[in-house]
């Protein structure tokens, strides 16, 4: 019997094999990634770079120059994203820490363990695990796994995950079945997202799928 372990390597193997290098994330800058990754809750991509190209075009794409800009502004510059107000909130909240207690310093915010950032992240109101994760992984180049619910619905199919398994269950999943690489994981999860969009959306497109021949489950999603 194939190990679970196996099988999420092989699953790898297959996406990479059949999409390609994924090139993520697409940033000019540390401080960018860690922009684009609150930005993109709740919304597509497409909106994240039109609010992105206002902030790099009103200078704000630094975290002195956003923690100095009043809410209000911040808010309507980002605004293209969508639930504007309530992430111009959470943006604030964030650099408001990395200012204040790192001196606006990047490499210092990143410094120290991954579960000691993982932990300050996490308590800063409005950044979830996977918006936590992605800052981790993409920003500071460190080994964390981003699951998202693209990641959810894939192990769902396919077996891998019980229905009330947590997103630490999800990720203890990947992160104990690979070598603790941050090129894989940043890699491994941008091709995940790529099956989620061409195959394995809410109504699955198993035909022509990387994984059709794969263990799964044909129960339909809710």
């Amino acid at each position: 019997m194939t190990s679970t372990a196996a099988t999420i390597r092989e699953i790898y193997e297959r996406l990479h094999k059949c999409f390609g290098p994924q090139h993520w994330w697409p940033a000019r800058t540390a401080f960018e990634v860690v922009v684009g990754a609150v930005l993109t809750q709740n919304t597509n991509w497409k909106n994240v770079e039109k609010a992105i190209a206002n902030l790099r075009r009103e200078g704000l794409l630094d975290p002195k120059a956003m923690h100095a800009t009043p809410r209000a502004k911040l808010a309507e510059i980002i605004r293209p994203a969508g639930y504007y107000n309530i992430k111009a909130a959470r943006l604030a909240n964030l650099v408001k820490v990395i200012v204040e207690e790192y001196g606006g310093d990047l490499e210092r915010f990143f410094g120290g363990s991954v579960g000691a950032l993982r932990e300050r992240l996490l308590a800063i109101n409005g950044i979830g695990p996977e918006t936590a994760d992605s800052i981790i992984l993409y920003a500071a180049g460190r080994a964390t796994f981003v699951v998202d619910a693209y990641t959810c619905r894939m192990l769902g199919r396919h077996g891998l995950a019980f229905e009330d398994a947590t997103y630490d269950d999800a990720k203890a999943l990947f992160e104990d079945s690979l070598e603790q690489d941050s090129n894989l994981f940043g890699e491994y999860h941008a091709l995940i997202v790529q099956l989620g969009k061409e195959f394995c959306r809410k109504q699955a497109r198993c035909e022509g799928c990387p994984l059709e021949d794969m263990p799964h489950e044909e129960k339909a999603e809710e």
